[in-house]
């Protein structure tokens, strides 16, 4: 039976241990786990993971210790901060402002051809800018070319 519980133990710390190791990204190699290196320095945080299990500490004791003393890069899930939200955030505020800025630019045309017809029924002529404005505006566009059609 004391044998049955010491395999069942060591599952559970080799359980724990990958669990771990899948999470943290070797610092040698950069794009893999310490699981799936075999540089080195992986193999040493994967002993020492597995130490710090045997003395009883927490997931979270050793992520906080990895982190530590190799910086949060080496967790390939960082932690959600100010700085990480920025970072994430950024391609929506700047993709919103490009919509607010095309939105306003649109909304400015639409109304600049609102007063130029007001100012056309009411008598006053066009500047030139404001012509050519409107020209652009009211005339369609050429219909697309048939390519496919003999004779064009």
């Amino acid at each position: 039976m004391a044998a049955e519980e010491d395999v069942k133990q060591r599952q559970i710390v080799e359980n724990r241990a990958r669990n771990i190791s899948h999470n943290v990204r070797c610092t040698e190699c950069g794009s893999q786990s310490i699981e799936d290196s075999q540089a080195d320095v992986a193999i040493l945080l994967r002993k020492l993971i597995r130490d710090e299990i045997k003395s009883g500490k927490s997931d979270k004791e050793i992520y906080k210790k990895l982190e530590d003393e190799y910086g949060e890069t080496v967790l390939y899930a960082p932690k959600f901060d100010l700085q990480t939200a920025g970072i994430w955030l950024s391609p929506v505020i700047v993709g919103g402002i490009a919509a607010g800025i095309w939105a306003y630019q649109k909304h400015r045309q639409w109304t600049n051809v609102h007063i130029m017809a007001l100012n056309l029924v009411r008598g006053v002529p066009l500047t030139p800018g404001e012509k050519e404005t409107m020209l652009e505006i009211l005339t369609p566009p050429p219909p697309p070319r048939k390519w496919w059609w003999p004779g064009q």
